[in-house]
């Protein structure tokens, strides 16, 4: 008898396909993300359950007592309730590595469009007040040759730090729980302590993951070490940021401008007074989203569900699964 798996949302045929070999499909066809009640009624017996987020916690595992397994399609993981999972021997998976370059090309579409006021002249384009020369009330500042802060040296950390030096020749500081010595010697790249960083930065780049540590991580008094004339770029999370004291910096003029996409909450408020801001540039939480990067996540997720179903160690098992952890 094949272990059942339910999918919160649609995934590639293929991907389907392939999980079919092993289990009995079945999935939410309605227009995402499903409701949480309706999630519950349908874990009774599901062995299985593949996502891209919701919280799997003590009230999710009390309506699923077959669960062995949770398969995100997200490297984050912030959405497991770790304790909760173990208490019940469920485990937890991700999809690391197969989105970091595509991450890191949005970190430097965000700096480009933020410096270079993209979506701002592209609506002074469209709305006809093009009418004479160029003046200086619409110029930027350049990227290349800027100092770019990196709060968070993982392997997207990284990406982003080979595109700026190779790409923009750009002096690159970064900031990390461990210092990452390889990664100075082969790329480059200098670490410096955080009140260093931020004061030294043209660009700060936020990609912390977010834990209880890292909560509110850049506030008030981060901002204040900012330089007036230096963006602050957010691809983590939302909650890594307290919102509130980046508004504030950005309508007082304590930074000169913000690329976000990521949110406290999401989908962001309509009112939320980062929209109303032409220093802002924001998108909808979509680092990792292109058909291709999806798909692969989808693939990588789908593999790591169900060799946890067979009874083997997926490849991406969240760390504190592990054993010892």
């Amino acid at each position: 008898m094949k272990p059942i798996v339910y999918l919160t949302k649609k995934i590639p045929k293929d991907v389907e396909d392939y999980i079919a070999e092993y289990c009995e499909v079945r999935k939410w066809e309605g227009t995402p993300p499903i409701p949480r009640q309706e999630l519950l009624m349908q874990l009774q017996d599901v062995d299985g359950l593949l996502t891209t987020g919701g919280s799997i916690d003590d009230e999710l595992l009390e309506h699923a007592p077959n669960l062995k397994v949770v398969s995100n399609v997200s490297v984050g993981y912030n959405n497991f309730d770790i304790e909760a999972m173990k208490k019940r021997n469920v485990v937890g998976t991700h999809t690391p590595y197969v989105l970091d370059d595509t991450v890191a090309d949005l970190v430097l579409a965000l700096m480009l469009a933020s410096a270079r006021r993209i979506p701002e002249l592209d609506r002074y384009v469209k709305e006809g007040k093009w009418a004479k020369d160029n003046d200086r009330s619409l110029f930027g500042v350049d990227v290349h040759h800027a100092t770019v802060g990196i709060i968070g040296m993982g392997r997207i950390g990284e990406a982003i730090a080979k595109r700026a030096i190779y790409g923009f020749d750009m002096n690159v500081l970064y900031y990390n729980r461990s210092r990452k010595r390889e990664v100075e010697e082969y790329l480059g790249v200098k670490y410096a302590e955080l009140e260093l960083l931020l004061q030294q930065s043209d660009f700060v780049v936020l990609m912390t993951p977010l834990t209880d540590e890292t909560k509110h991580f850049m506030s008030h008094d981060q901002f204040d070490l900012m330089k007036e004339s230096a963006f602050f770029i957010n691809a983590s999370r939302g909650e890594t940021v307290d919102e509130e004291a980046l508004i504030k910096a950005l309508q007082n003029g304590e930074i000169k401008g913000a690329g976000l996409d990521v949110f406290s909450k999401e989908p962001v408020d309509s009112d939320n007074p980062l929209l109303q801001l032409d220093n802002v540039v924001t998108v909808p939480h979509i680092g990792s989203a292109t058909t291709k990067t999806r798909d692969d996540m989808a693939f990588v997720a789908a593999k790591n569900l169900v060799s946890a179903l067979k009874g083997e160690e997926p490849e991406h098992l969240v760390k504190e699964f592990k054993l010892g952890k």
